[in-house]
C-alpha cells in the first residue's frame, strides 16, 4: 500500500534540517561497516566505491556548504534560496547514512529474516514476507526518475507500509525501516537498465537484525 507523505517532521529529522550555527560542526561521510567487495556478487565492489567514496561524499560536501551559507546569509530571502540545497543534500546524507547500515555481507546477517517482530509484522501487514517484496520491488520500480522505496512504520496506523520518495526526499511521514535506493548510481554499472534484477537481488544482502531493530525502537 503506497502513503501519501504526511507534513511532520520527525524529531531526529527536524534536527538534521534545523538552523545551522556558525559554530556546528561539519558533516563528515561515514565509514561503512563492511568492505567494499562484501555485497558481491549482489552489489559489486566497483559500485559501492563509486556510490560511497563520490556520490555520498557529493552530498555531504554539499550539505556542508548549503549549512554554511545559511549561517552567514544577511537575509531572509538568500536563507530561503537554500533551502532547497539542504533538502537534496541534506536528504541525501540522511538517505545513504541509513542505506549502509541497511546492507550486510550475505554471509553474515544479509538476507536472513529470522522469527520476530519485524517478520510478523510484515505477514501481518503484507499476507508474507514473499508478497512484501513483491509489492516493495514493484512500487520502487514504478519510479519515473531516480528516488528511493521505503518500507516504513506509521505511528498512527500502527503499520508498515510500503512508501516512495523522489530525488533525495528523506522519508518524513514514517520511521524508515528498510530504504532501498533506486537512482541509477546504486546499480547501473552492474545490472543498466534493468531495475528489477537490482530490486531482486539486493533482498540478499538486506539486513533485517538492523531493520528489526528500528522496527522495536519506533514501537516503544
Amino acid at each position: 500500500m503506497l502513503s501519501i507523505a504526511k507534513s511532520a517532521l520527525r524529531p531526529s529529522l527536524a534536527r538534521a534540517f534545523a538552523a545551522p550555527t556558525t559554530s556546528m560542526s561539519l558533516h563528515t561521510l561515514p565509514d561503512l561497516p563492511y568492505a567494499y567487495n562484501a555485497l558481491e556478487p549482489y552489489i559489486s565492489e566497483a559500485i559501492m566505491k563509486l556510490h560511497h567514496t563520490k556520490h555520498h561524499q557529493t552530498y555531504v560536501n554539499g550539505l556542508n556548504a548549503a549549512e554554511q551559507a545559511y549561517a552567514t546569509s544577511p537575509s531572509v530571502r538568500e536563507k530561503i534560496a537554500l533551502q532547497s540545497a539542504l533538502k537534496f543534500n541534506g536528504g541525501g546524507h540522511i538517505n545513504h547514512s541509513l542505506f549502509w547500515k541497511n546492507l550486510s555481507p550475505a554471509n553474515a546477517d544479509g538476507g536472513n529474516l529470522p522469527d520476530g517482530p519485524l517478520k510478523k509484522a510484515i505477514e501481518r501487514n503484507f499476507g508474507s514476507v514473499e508478497e512484501f517484496k513483491k509489492k516493495f520491488n514493484a512500487a520502487t520500480a514504478a519510479i519515473q526518475g531516480s528516488g528511493w522505496g521505503w518500507l516504513g512504520y506509521d505511528s498512527t496506523t500502527k503499520m508498515l507500509e510500503i512508501v516512495t520518495t523522489a530525488n533525495q526526499d528523506p522519508l518524513l511521514s514514517h520511521t524508515p525501516i528498510i530504504g532501498v535506493d533506486i537512482w541509477e548510481h546504486a546499480f547501473y554499472l552492474q545490472y543498466q537498465n534493468v531495475k528489477a534484477d537490482y530490486l531482486t537481488a539486493i533482498w540478499n544482502v538486506v539486513n533485517f537484525k538492523e531493520a528489526e531493530q528500528r522496527l522495536v525502537e519506533a514501537t516503544k
